[in-house]
């Protein structure tokens, strides 16, 4: 605690310093405005060395304690966000006595709105303990859960990284995935209901404190527009009839593998056969549902594995593909630093792939437990995009260092991950050998593209309004479970596969749910993504609008210096300006459009409507979700 207690009084020091210069100012030509704008300027200034340093050693207790769970790294990791809730509220308390709307330098005005935004900060420091807490907990609980082996209960060591995960994905077994699934909602989600309604009540109280009305308010005060909810809903709503027809072929699909016994003819498709623990990509069971099984589909892994990758050689090219775009060279302190494979020592950690910025120059480290596959592959394309984006905004203010809104770093990793899973960038790089692409091909690609980013888009959507609802007060502790499911099952035509009830807490069981990870990022990046990659495109001279030689669906920027300085103008400017102008550098556009997602999955789209009605799938799903209220 000494740490927080030297912070504290630095800032005395800073604001007696600052505060001797009234007198002078008072007697100059400025006038009382220009002279707190200035003190203001100043103040911003003495400290910026200090939140950075101070937000270092929070992000490396964090870095500390999600790769090594332990008591100590717990406790240690919550002294350090205590001690920097408690001097970013000084600094905030002491910004808030200017008068800082009314001052003419709008970049200050926007520094100050940021730096005053205290978040669970806003709660004292009792209450923000038990945030932090409860919040912990929760995430421990996710971290450390493990369930029995199907049909041998001697061995209950199963995580759900990579045991779970794998079996979820690969096993064809009704009811091996039913054990799995049901365990895993037992050990991962119904253990933190008492946290989350904690949570729930003290992130209200913050959100209150911060002069929002709720959670929902604050976490859509990131996105700096009113009407953004609506352009949410709007977005929903406008990739609905793609969605219903991608559904109906997988519901057709996967009845005539697993029988009608299993999958209804017009109802909601069972969860836990799509080959992923939530249902929220499908393409794992691309293998049983693709159009056209006899044509060879895309996937690269077998062919990793026999050119010998490893993590690390997988992290080498993606280092490679973004400098062939004229960006900037990973530091060494990243691989000096990073964990790019689970480590074998017994540690338990946060498998969960994620990237670090320690707000020291070049201090940028990805934590993934990466295995040799193609979906690994991109994931790790993925992870370094946010890296890219942390390299291209580090020379601004600590309080612009991030997205321009929390969609757009998910997004830029997204856009090299569209050219990457193209078959011609694997031909490229050596990847992809005796791959006829005819029509065919090209359709279970697009096919296999759309059980990736297009279903994707009402669960990540549900994942967000369910939350906003509850915080919102909406939806009651005695409905959480009830409402979550009715939410999938409209949202995404999907159920249980056995009857839920409120003694269930099946929302937590989801890592963003139970580590209070605000999800409306990955539903925006899905959109703009499109955007971003079709701007890209154009730049390399890969896309040009009404040709079919040069589409957005077939496009790869790799080693386009072009695309890539148009994509470095937008990063560099981190959050300095509201989103809307970021976006313009790139796109010419300011508005969230799902216009190019669709653009980019029309062929797919036009075949589903042809092969549904000669298939005689049904359209659409009844919705009779699959719980029972106390």
């Amino acid at each position: 605690m000494a740490y927080a207690g030297l912070k504290e009084v630095f800032v005395v020091l800073v604001l007696i310093g600052v505060r001797s210069t009234v007198l002078a100012l008072a007697a100059s030509d400025l006038s009382e405005l220009e002279a707190s704008e200035l003190m203001a300027r100043n103040f911003l200034n003495e400290l910026e060395d200090d939140i950075l340093e101070i937000n270092y050693n929070t992000t490396l207790q964090s870095w500390n304690y999600e790769t090594n769970i332990t008591d100590d790294t717990l406790d240690m990791r919550n002294d350090a966000v205590d001690d920097q809730g408690r001097f970013l509220k000084e600094v905030a308390r002491e910004l808030r006595l200017y008068d800082y709307n009314n001052f003419k330098d709008a970049d200050l005005k926007r520094r100050i709105k940021k730096l005053t935004d205290l978040g669970y900060a806003a709660l004292d420091e009792t209450k923000f303990s038990e945030l932090v807490d409860a919040i912990s907990r929760m995430q421990e609980n996710y971290a450390t859960a493990k369930v029995c082996q199907y049909k041998n209960e001697s061995n209950c060591n199963y995580g759900l990284e990579p045991e779970l995960t794998e079996t979820l994905a690969k096993s064809r077994d009704p009811e091996e995935l039913k054990h799995y699934w049901v365990q895993w909602h037992e050990v991962s989600g119904k253990p933190v209901r008492k946290d989350f309604d904690e949570y729930v009540a003290l992130n209200r109280e913050a959100a209150q404190l911060n002069n929002f009305t709720s959670g929902a308010e604050y976490w859509l005060d990131a996105y700096e527009d009113d009407t953004f909810e609506a352009q949410v809903d709007a977005a929903i709503e406008q990739i609905r009839p793609l969605y219903e027809q991608i559904h109906a072929y997988v519901r057709y699909k996967l009845r005539k593998h697993y029988g009608n016994d299993i999958v209804s003819e017009k109802g909601p498709i069972p969860i836990h056969l799509l080959g992923n623990m939530w249902g929220q990509t499908w393409d794992n069971i691309a293998d049983i549902t693709t159009p056209f099984p006899n044509k060879k589909l895309l996937d690269v892994t077998e062919e990793m594995v026999r050119q010998g990758y490893t993590p690390l050689k997988m992290f080498q090219m993606g280092d490679e593909f973004f400098q062939s775009l004229n960006m900037t060279k990973l530091p060494s302190t990243f691989w000096e630093k990073s964990i790019l494979e689970k480590p074998n020592d017994g540690r338990e950690l946060v498998c969960h792939a994620s990237a670090w910025d320690f707000y020291k120059k070049d201090d940028v480290r990805i934590k993934q437990c990466t295995r040799v596959n193609m979906e690994d592959f991109f994931t790790v394309h993925h992870e370094l995009g946010h890296i890219q984006y942390y390299l291209q905004y580090q020379h601004l203010p600590s309080v612009y260092r991030e997205g321009a809104n929390p969609g757009f770093h998910e997004a830029v990793g997204d856009v090299l991950s569209l050219s990457v899973s193209t078959p011609k960038h694997l031909e490229k790089i050596g990847l992809l050998k005796d791959y006829v692409e005819d029509e065919e091909s090209k359709l279970n690609q697009f096919y296999q593209a759309g059980l990736a980013k297009l279903v994707f888009l009402p669960f990540a959507y549900t994942l967000d309004k369910y939350r906003w609802e509850i915080f919102r007060g909406d939806v009651k502790p005695e409905h959480y479970n009830c409402k979550f499911w009715e939410m999938r099952t409209k949202y995404s035509g999907v159920e249980p596969p056995v009857e839920r009830s409120e003694s269930d807490f099946d929302a937590a069981a989801k890592y963003h749910v139970s580590a209070d990870v605000e999800y409306l990022r990955y539903f925006v990046s899905y959109i703009v993504q499109f955007q971003f990659h079709r701007a890209a495109c154009e730049k390399a001279g890969q896309y040009v609008k009404g040709d079919p030689e040069k589409t957005v669906n077939n496009c790869d920027i790799y080693q386009s210096a072009e695309a890539g300085n148009a994509l470095k103008a937008m990063l560099a400017m981190g959050s300095s300006k509201p989103w809307p102008d970021a976006m313009e550098v790139l796109t010419g556009q300011r508005k969230m459009s799902a216009d190019a997602l669709i653009e980019y999955f029309q062929p797919l789209y036009d075949w589903l409507v042809k092969e549904n009605k000669a298939l005689g799938a049904h359209v659409g799903w009844e919705e009779k979700p699959k719980c029972k209220s106390a």
